[in-house]
């Protein structure tokens, strides 16, 4: 048994150690926490104080993800497009609080 429990563990810590977040500020203002984990192809973001999940979509190029009123766009050089809540999209840019 307690093999096992350590086996999880380490599952977890591995785990964690791939999971990949990333911020955004955005030109209107918007600011939001992306979420991805390498057993999910979805993205987990916080914005407007809510979380969302959002499915992955085609994208010509990039990654393109939407669902519960939001839309996520990323370009290959990081730079992203967020559309939510009614407003119209705004450019965003990866950024590191101080």
């Amino acid at each position: 048994m307690l093999g096992a429990s350590l086996a999880l563990v380490g599952l977890t810590a591995a785990s964690a150690q791939t999971t990949t977040f990333q911020r955004y500020r955005c030109g209107d203002g918007t600011q939001f926490i992306v979420g991805f984990y390498p057993y999910d192809n979805r993205a987990h973001m916080q914005i407007d104080g809510r979380e969302v999940t959002l499915s992955k979509r085609l994208a010509l190029t990039g990654s393109r993800y939407s669902g519960s009123d939001v839309t996520l766009q990323i370009g290959k050089t990081g730079g992203a497009t967020v559309k939510h809540s009614k407003r119209p999209a705004t450019a965003c840019e990866l950024y590191s609080p101080t």
